[in-house]
Formats: structure tokens, sequence, C-alpha cells
């Protein structure tokens, strides 16, 4: 049964999310036609160098999402259906019979955007139509016309920063590039690995460094070597961003006579104690903070998510899976340190920074006021909203805390953190929602309207902010 009221919106029109003229414009106008810069993702880099094809709608949009694995679980879903063996089209069955229940959540949305972005699909996904859905977009999968490369150019993609390991050849990112793909593909250094001294597979992570970078890693200077050697190598690639999964920055006193008292001692197979912990990370950070700066990439800082919180899972599954939440960390005294030692020796790269906890959203904006040295615009970036905050609520609260106490002007945008090819739409999804809280201003009277003059800044944020601040 429908209502009938001539107030009431059609779901996911093509005004979604716009509430009045103004964000009409601004988005229509503006910020739908320009192109995307993905500076932070999860793609495989073999899938897009190998122009994979999916043969099923479950393959290209359900398996490695976990998101929708939450929302499953949640429903009471059988892991079977979820990670485990049960055929393509019953895991899809499943997942459509949990869509109408995820209501409110950003799922409900994203849903429906991703099946009408890439597919033309308008139903409304639930059990009854399941099937004709699957069906419908497997025929499509099927036609040649979905491998990777062709849902991002469906997207206006135009740029891809993979996350990956010091010790990768980034042979996918060397052939893309010998090929000349329209798509430009670029690695993003995550060297996290060798940060964590406390992981079990520490010891292991840096013998395999050391064999990557062609040197035997016994001593922190050989550690710190081995370091610059894959970062010259990634350099020589294309590598033009660091990126960092961290709870917290890390900014400890040390001398580096202490920090390599306390690798050997790891390397022999003794475990350190978290004071000693401490002090090893904060100086692998201040190492690499540096060497950023002189090599002009981008230093990014991904903070405080709370990771692997179900053991018995993580031995079933593995990391990455779907039981992560928000933590809280104390992030603004360490953060502060840490940056002020690398301004101090005029050695602070551009950097962004996320937070995962939505208490810190003022401590991240009023951060960045700190460091901006007025040698680059919006040398300082509070990131966009993250993981668990990129939702409708979450984006509004990043865009409003940024714009209460720095500059919106010269926010770099979105970007999706997603394994996924079929999630560009929440770079839509952004957009509208910016359009939107601006619209909303000219409306209320709170900023002039001038839509020529807004919508050269929307058009940057979206995308020409992010262009030139990274120089793609």
């Amino acid at each position: 049964m429908q209502v009938t009221d001539t107030d009431i919106k059609p779901f996911q029109d093509e005004d979604f999310l716009l509430e009045n003229r103004t964000a009409q414009i601004l988005y229509h106008e503006y910020a739908a036609r320009q192109p995307i810069i993905d500076y932070h993702n999860h793609l495989p880099p073999d899938e897009i160098a190998g122009d994979k094809q999916f043969n099923t709608l479950t393959s290209v949009w359900l398996n490695g999402d976990h998101y929708k694995w939450r929302a499953m679980r949640t429903l009471g879903v059988p892991e079977h259906f979820i990670t485990g063996d049960a055929p393509d089209s019953e895991k899809f069955q499943k997942w459509a019979e949990a869509v109408p229940f995820t209501i409110r959540n950003p799922l409900f949305h994203w849903t429906h955007l991703e099946l009408k972005r890439y597919f033309g699909v308008t139903d409304l996904l639930n059990s009854d139509s399941a099937d004709h859905i699957y069906n419908q977009c497997n025929d499509l999968l099927n036609t040649g016309a979905y491998n990777t490369r062709n849902l991002l150019r469906k997207m206006n993609v135009k740029t891809v920063c993979s996350t990956d390991d010091p010790i990768d050849d980034l042979r996918y990112h060397k052939q893309v590039k010998e090929e000349g793909m329209d798509i430009q593909m670029l690695p993003a250094w995550r060297p996290d690995k060798a940060i964590l001294i406390e992981k079990e597979q520490f010891s292991y992570y840096i013998q395999s460094l050391g064999e990557a970078a062609g040197l035997s890693i016994r001593s922190l200077d050989d550690l710190m070597q081995a370091l610059k050697n894959r970062m010259d190598f990634f350099d020589q690639n294309g590598c033009k961003l660091a990126d960092h999964g961290l709870e917290q920055v890390y900014a400890e006193e040390y001398t580096e006579k202490e920090v390599d008292a306390i690798f050997k001692k790891r390397l022999a197979g003794e475990s350190v104690t978290p004071p000693e912990a401490r002090k090893f990370m904060s100086a692998i950070l201040y190492f690499l903070g540096r060497q950023y700066a002189e090599r002009s990439w981008v230093q990014q800082f991904h903070l405080g998510a709370l990771r692997n919180n179900s053991s018995r899972m993580l031995r079933v599954l593995g990391p990455d899976t779907g039981f992560d939440s928000i933590g809280d960390f104390d992030q603004a005294t360490a953060l502060a340190r840490f940056l002020d030692r690398l301004d101090t020796e005029n050695k602070l790269a551009k950097t962004v920074l996320y937070n995962l906890n939505p208490r810190d959203n003022e401590i991240m904006a009023t951060m960045i006021g700190n460091f901006n040295d007025g040698s680059v615009r919006g040398k300082m970036q509070f990131g966009s909203a993250w993981w668990f905050l990129d939702q409708k609520d979450g984006m509004e609260k990043q865009i409003n805390a940024l714009s209460n106490m720095g500059l919106l002007s010269c926010f770099i945008g979105m970007l999706t953190d997603s394994r996924s090819f079929m999630s560009f739409p929440r770079h839509e999804y952004f957009r509208r929602l910016l359009c939107n809280l601006i619209g909303k201003d000219v409306h209320n009277g709170e900023l002039p309207n001038d839509t020529q003059w807004l919508g050269g800044i929307v058009a940057d944020i979206c995308y020409g902010n992010a262009r030139r601040y990274f120089d793609f």
C-alpha cells in the first residue's frame, strides 16, 4: 500500500538528496559532470591489469564486501551464504532477502544506486525481484562490456590509487602504464607491516622486505635502508602517496640506539613491551615522514579502527572480513607532537588525516590548521568521512566540522576506500550531500545566491582540488 501525497518525493529520483533548486543546479550542472579521482581504495591491481570479466552479480558485487556481510550476519544469515561455498545464486538470494531490512542504513541507498548506475535496474531489490534482477545483470555481465575497466569508465573514473605493500613488485602497475590505459592506476605505499612490531608475523615480514630490497636486515640502519630502496622503486613507478592504517600516531621520545636494540630483540624472537613498541613505531613513522617530504609524496593517516574484534572469526576467516569497529583511542597529543617534529625541520609533507571516531571530527578539523604554512593551498587536509562514517550523517558532520573550523573550499573530496568495482556511486552520494548542504545555506540566506561562484567551488571539491593536490 502506498500513501497518496503530492509532497512525497519518488525514491531515489534524479533529485535524490537534493532538497531545493539551488542544490539541484549545483549537483546537475557542476558536481555530476566531474571526473573521479579515487586516491585511496583497495581494488586489486591484477584485476584492472587483466581487465577481469565477472560472470555473476555475486562475484562482482558481494564477494569481499564486508559492509553487506555484517548486515547479513545481523539478520541471522548463516556464514555458508556469506563467505562460504554456497552457489552464487543462493548467496545473492540471501542478500536480496536482507536488503528490505537495511532501511536507514547506507546499504539501502548504495544498493539501489549501484544497481541503477551500473545496470540500469530501477526495481527495488527484495526476495520477489531477486531472480529477475540477478538474471538481468548476469546477462549484461556476460556481454563483455562489464569488465573491470569498463566498470570504472561507466563512473567516469580517471585515476585510481591502489594500496600496496612495500614488498609488492608492482608488475600490474607497470603493465597498465606500458599499455597506455586511459585510466591512470598508480600505487600507494602502505608500510604498516614494517611498523607494527608487536604483530606475530613481524620478523617474517622483515625477512621478506629485505629480500625485496636486496639486502639482509639485521639492524635499524638496515631496515631504514631497505625502506628507502623500496620507496625509490615505488617512486620510479609513479607513486605519489603513502597511507597508514593505524590505531593512532606514535611520537614517543627515543634514541636510535634504544630503537636499534628493540628491533634486534624482536628479530631474535623475543617479545617487546608496549613502551618499547611505541618507541620503535615512533622512530619508523618519523623516518618515513621525512622520506615522504623529500620525495614530495602525500602522507595519509587512517586512524582509529579497532580491528579483528572476534578472535574466533579471525581464526576462521582471517582479517578484513567484517569484525572491526570504531575505537576510542587518544589522537590529539601524539599526532600534534609527530607533525610538529616534522614541521620544525621543514620536513612535513602534504598530509591527509582521517578519523574513524566522530568525536574526533573537531580535533582533526583544528589540527590541520596548526601546520598549514602558506606553501601549498590546503597542505593539511581533514580527509573525507571514512568507513563507518561514509554515510549521510557521517559525511555531513565531517563537512560541517571542516567548514566551521577550516576551509571547505580547499577540501580534496571523496574516495571509496573499497575493494569493490561497484562502489563508485559513493562519490555521487557525497556530491549530492555536499550540494544539498550548500543549497540549504543559500535558501536560508547564509550564502549568496550565486550558483556560478558556488558551482566552481563544488567542482573543485569534487575533482579540481584533488587533481592539483596530488599533481595527477
